[in-house]
């Protein structure tokens, strides 16, 4: 039986409506509710002074995420509002299962996504417009986000591909050092090296320091696109970069990688990996429109395109190591 049977009306537009409930639950985040009230529970005339906000508006807001059960209501004529504790270990700062960074980068890439008809028009990423935190906050908050959606993943993944053996680990926009972390967990006598922006590497600083390996790591700054990369590892990490490209800049960047690469060297490239109609895994068909929206070449691509890539920059042997159903799969290749 088609699955598209079941596509009644109604649940084409319960899909469409799917935005109203997402908009609610970001602006929350945006406007750190959920950890001024988990801090100290308020009435929305309380919580808009303190926020600097339009008290009708706030009522509305708050009346609306009580009603997704995001937050309690009492029943006083001047209500106080407060959050869940189960709501507050993920949308408050400070919880331990918080995704405040995640869901404050989905309403940049929400921002973007509502222009969709206008970039498929034009073929031209959406302009950019920064969320109330300013453009400063949307940088930390992507950082953060990529974090959060990459700790619970970064171990079991780095141990699914087996027995690493590498002295020398390269991570190509490393960020805050998630990844760098579970590859020098796994191997103790390995140093690493992280590349990236230099507004970045702060954040990849402290986390080193806090879990104990700032010792083996060199932060250096710069753009991939621009620069030459540090050389002499033996294993290149390219994580969740290769969507925000062409295969032409995938090229050229996969050309910068094994120029820096030890003889004998690997990289290994975590991502998206399509299948040969492009339509599954379905999660990969919804991010390259995401990549349209907020790039002007990228998109999600084939194991095909990129052995035939990583082969056009010299490696050799590619190989499809992972095969995942988000950006969870692993493409390795070998500098001969």
């Amino acid at each position: 039986m088609d699955a598209r049977a079941d596509l009644s009306a109604k649940a084409i537009l319960e899909m469409v409506r799917g935005f109203q409930p997402s908009c609610v639950v970001i602006a929350g985040a945006e406007l750190d509710v959920f950890t001024l009230l988990h801090l100290e529970p308020q009435t929305a005339a309380q919580l808009a002074t303190r926020i600097s906000v339009d008290l009708r508006a706030t009522i509305i807001l708050l009346d609306a995420l009580v009603a997704l059960g995001l937050l309690d209501k009492s029943s006083a004529s001047e209500p106080v509002y407060r959050v869940p504790p189960p709501v507050a270990e993920v949308l408050a700062e400070g919880g331990s299962q918080s995704q405040l960074g995640m869901i404050r980068h989905l309403g940049n890439c929400l921002r973007g996504w509502g222009q969709l008809a206008k970039v498929v028009q034009r073929g031209k990423p959406a302009a950019r417009r920064p969320s109330v935190r300013g453009a400063g906050e949307d940088l930390a908050s992507f950082i953060r986000a990529m974090h959060e959606v990459s700790e619970p993943l970064a171990m079991p993944l780095v141990s699914s591909l087996g027995p690493l053996s590498f002295t020398h680990l390269l991570d190509l926009g490393g960020a805050s050092g998630t990844w760098t972390i579970p590859f020098l967990q796994l191997n103790p006598a390995a140093r690493a090296t992280i590349f990236d922006q230099p507004n970045v590497l702060p954040m990849a600083k402290r986390r080193m320091a806090d879990v104990g390996l700032a010792r083996r790591v060199r932060l250096v700054a710069g753009s991939f696109y621009t620069d030459a990369l540090p050389t002499g590892a033996d294993l290149a990490w390219v994580s969740a970069i290769v969507h925000q490209n062409s295969r032409a800049q995938n090229r050229a960047l996969f050309a910068k990688v094994f120029a820096a690469l030890v003889p004998g060297g690997r990289i290994l490239i975590r991502d998206i990996v399509m299948d040969a109609s492009r339509t599954r895994p379905v999660g990969g068909a919804l991010f390259a429109v995401n990549m349209l929206v907020a790039t002007p070449k990228g998109g999600t691509f084939t194991f095909g395109e990129l052995r035939e890539d990583l082969s056009a920059a010299g490696f050799t042997t590619a190989a499809l190591l992972r095969q995942g159903e988000w950006m969870d799969s692993v493409v390795g290749a070998v500098k001969p």
